[in-house]
C-alpha cells in the first residue's frame, strides 16, 4: 500500500513546490523506491487548457490526453514516470463532477456540501490507484491561507487521520526572507505560516525553508520550537545553479533522510551519480551555441518551460551550453531591418502559439533560416508557418494562409474537425467549445524510409505528444514536393501531416506535435539532440 507525502507551501507563490516534489520524487527513486506525483490545483478552471500562458505558463499535455498543469513536466523530466489526466485535479474539475452526479439524482436528494461531498471527491483522486508506487507525493497549488485552497486543506487534514498510523507525512515550504537594513534573516514569515496550517489542524513534519543564503543553526532552531518540528527537520532551501543539482541539494541537506525519518523508514544512501554528471554537463561545457526562440509569449518564459529544458537537454547531449536568445515575432512586423536579431544565432526555433498576433513575423524568420541556411525547427504551429512560407516563397502563392486567422486569402493550414485515434473517429464542432476541443495527446506516426528524420529517430514508427486544433492540407504535398519540401512523417493512415524537412537544407525540421514534452535530462529528445548537434556545427562556420 502506498504512503502519502503532501507538500504545502506559504509565506508566497512561486517557491518551488513543483520542483520540491519532483526532486523529493527523484530522491526516492535513488533508494530504491517507486514514486508518483500529483497536482492539486485550487483554480475553477477545469484544466489549464483555455488559460492564458500569460497567466499560467505552458500547458503540459499527457500520452492519455490530459492538459495538465505545467508541474506535471518537472514530475516527468526528475522521475522518468509518465504523467496521466488523473494526476492533476482542478476545483473546476471537482465541481463539475459533483454537480453532475447531483444531476442524476445521485445524492439521493441531500445537500451537497463542500464538507463532506467536495472533500471526499478530493481524497478519491488523491487515493486513487497509483499502481505500484511506495509514495503518492501529492502537491497542493497555492499558499495555505489562500480561501479557494481550503477544501483542499481539509482533505488532506482528513486523510491524515483516515490512513494508517504512519502512512501520511506532510511538507511545508515556506520563505525565510532577508531584511538588508536589519542584516538578518526573519523566522517570523515561516512561523505565521505554520501557525495558520496548524490552525486548520495539520502539523508539517518537515519544513522546506527557501532562503538566499544559508541559515544560522540559532534560526534553525527558533523556528523548529516556535513550529512546533526537530531542528533536524528544518531543511535549508538555497537557490541552485540549476534545477538539475536541486535533488543534490536537497539531499546534502538530509531532506530524503527527514522524510523517511517521518515514516519510520530507512534505507541506503541513493545512488546520485547520474544527477552529478548531468549538473557536471551544465555547468562545465565544452563550447556554447546560440538558438533563437522566436515567439509571441517571450515575457512569460514560464509559457516556454518544457521547451527550454528540452533546449538544455539538447546541450546536454553534445556537451555544450545552449544559450537561448528571446525574440518576439511580433518585432519583425513592426521593422524590416529587426531580422538582424537572427544574424548572430546558429539555430532558430519557432514554438507552438494560437492565433495571428505574430504571425507574420515567424514567417519572416522562417524565411531567414531557410535562404541563410540556418538550422530550423519549427514545433506546431512553426511547422504551419513554415510550410505557409514555402508555399509562398517557392511556390509563388503569395495568398497563402491559415484558415486560424480568419477567412480570405488560401488557407493551406485548416481546422480540423474529424481525426482518429486508435479504433475510434473524433469529430469537433467549428464554433464548439474550447476546452477539451483540440487533438491531443499522444498519436502514432510513420516516417519516410531515407529521410532526416528517420535517421534522427532510428526508427520508422514513433508516438508523440499533439495539442492543436488546424493542420497542413496534404493536397499540397505533391507541389510543394516538387519545391524541395518533403512531408517526411505522417498519421498512419496518410491523412495528417506531422513532419515536414527540406533535405536540400543543412537541417529544417517542422513537426506538428510537441517533442519537448517528452524530454528528459538522461533522455534527451532525439530531434532536440539533433539541431542542437547541427547549431555547433553551424557555429564552427561563422
Amino acid at each position: 500500500m502506498a504512503r502519502y507525502i503532501f507538500i504545502t507551501g506559504g509565506v508566497v507563490s512561486s517557491l518551488g513546490k513543483g520542483v520540491a516534489a519532483a526532486a523529493l520524487g527523484a530522491l526516492l527513486q535513488a533508494r530504491g523506491f517507486r514514486v508518483r506525483l500529483r497536482k492539486l490545483d485550487p483554480y475553477l478552471n477545469v484544466d489549464p487548457g483555455t488559460m492564458s500562458p500569460y497567466q499560467h505558463g505552458e500547458v503540459f499535455v499527457t500520452d492519455d490526453g490530459g492538459e495538465t498543469d505545467l508541474d506535471l513536466g518537472h514530475y516527468e523530466r526528475f522521475t522518468g514516470v509518465s504523467a496521466s489526466r488523473a494526476d492533476n485535479i482542478t476545483t473546476g474539475r471537482i465541481y463539475q463532477t459533483i454537480i453532475e452526479r447531483e444531476r442524476r439524482g445521485d445524492y439521493l436528494g441531500a445537500t451537497v456540501q463542500v464538507i463532506p461531498h467536495v472533500t471526499d471527491a478530493i481524497k478519491a483522486f488523491i487515493t486513487a490507484p497509483a499502481g505500484d508506487a511506495d509514495f503518492v507525493i501529492c502537491e497542493i497549488g497555492g499558499t495555505v491561507g489562500d480561501i479557494e485552497g481550503l477544501p483542499f486543506f481539509e482533505a488532506i487534514r482528513q486523510l491524515g487521520n483516515e490512513l494508517p498510523r504512519g502512512e501520511a507525512v506532510y511538507v511545508h515550504l515556506t520563505l525565510m526572507p532577508y531584511i538588508p537594513s536589519a542584516g538578518e534573516l526573519k523566522t517570523k514569515p515561516t512561523q505565521h505560516s505554520v501557525r495558520e496550517l496548524r490552525e486548520i489542524g495539520i502539523q508539517p513534519h518537515v519544513l522546506l525553508v527557501r532562503a538566499d543564503r544559508p541559515i544560522p543553526e540559532g534560526e534553525r532552531r527558533k523556528i523548529a520550537l516556535f513550529c512546533n518540528v526537530r531542528p533536524s527537520a528544518v531543511v535549508q532551501a538555497l537557490d541552485c545553479r540549476t534545477i538539475y543539482e536541486v535533488p543534490l541539494a536537497y539531499h546534502a541537506e538530509r531532506f530524503d533522510d527527514e522524510v523517511l525519518a517521518a515514516f519510520g523508514l530507512s534505507s541506503p544512501p541513493p545512488e546520485l551519480a547520474r544527477w552529478t554528471d548531468v549538473v557536471t554537463r551544465i555547468t562545465r561545457p565544452d563550447g556554447e551555441t546560440r538558438i533563437a526562440v522566436v515567439g509571441k509569449y517571450t515575457e512569460m518564459k514560464d509559457a516556454y518551460k518544457s521547451l527550454i529544458e528540452a533546449i538544455n537537454h539538447g546541450g546536454i547531449a553534445n556537451n555544450v551550453r545552449a544559450e537561448i536568445k528571446w525574440i518576439d515575432s511580433a518585432i519583425f512586423e513592426k521593422e524590416e531591418a529587426a531580422v538582424s536579431a537572427l544574424e548572430d544565432v546558429h539555430g532558430i526555433l519557432v514554438p507552438g502559439g494560437f492565433g495571428e498576433r505574430g504571425a507574420e513575423g515567424k514567417i519572416k524568420a522562417v524565411t531567414f533560416a531557410r535562404e541563410r541556411r540556418v538550422p530550423y525547427f519549427g514545433i506546431c504551429f512553426g511547422m504551419q508557418m513554415a510550410v505557409i512560407e514555402a508555399a509562398r516563397s517557392l511556390l509563388g502563392e503569395r495568398e497563402a494562409t491559415s484558415s486560424e486567422f480568419g477567412p480570405g486569402g488560401k488557407p493551406i493550414v485548416g481546422l480540423m474537425t474529424e481525426w482518429r485515434r486508435g479504433n475510434e473517429t473524433e469529430r469537433r464542432a467549428a464554433g464548439g467549445d474550447l476546452g477539451g476541443s483540440m487533438r491531443v495527446g499522444a498519436y502514432p506516426a510513420l516516417l519516410k524510409a531515407g529521410s532526416r528524420v528517420a535517421e534522427i529517430y532510428g526508427a520508422r514508427e514513433i508516438s508523440e505528444r499533439h495539442r492543436h486544433r488546424f493542420e497542413v492540407d496534404m493536397t499540397w504535398a505533391e507541389r510543394l514536393a516538387g519545391a524541395g519540401v518533403m512531408f517526411s512523417g505522417t498519421s498512419p493512415d496518410g491523412a495528417l501531416p506531422e513532419i515536414m524537412e527540406i533535405p536540400d537544407h543543412p537541417w529544417f525540421v517542422g513537426v506538428q506535435f510537441h517533442p519537448e514534452l517528452k524530454s528528459r535530462p538522461f533522455d534527451p529528445h532525439p530531434l532536440f539532440a539533433s539541431f542542437i548537434r547541427a547549431a555547433v556545427e553551424r557555429s564552427r562556420l561563422v
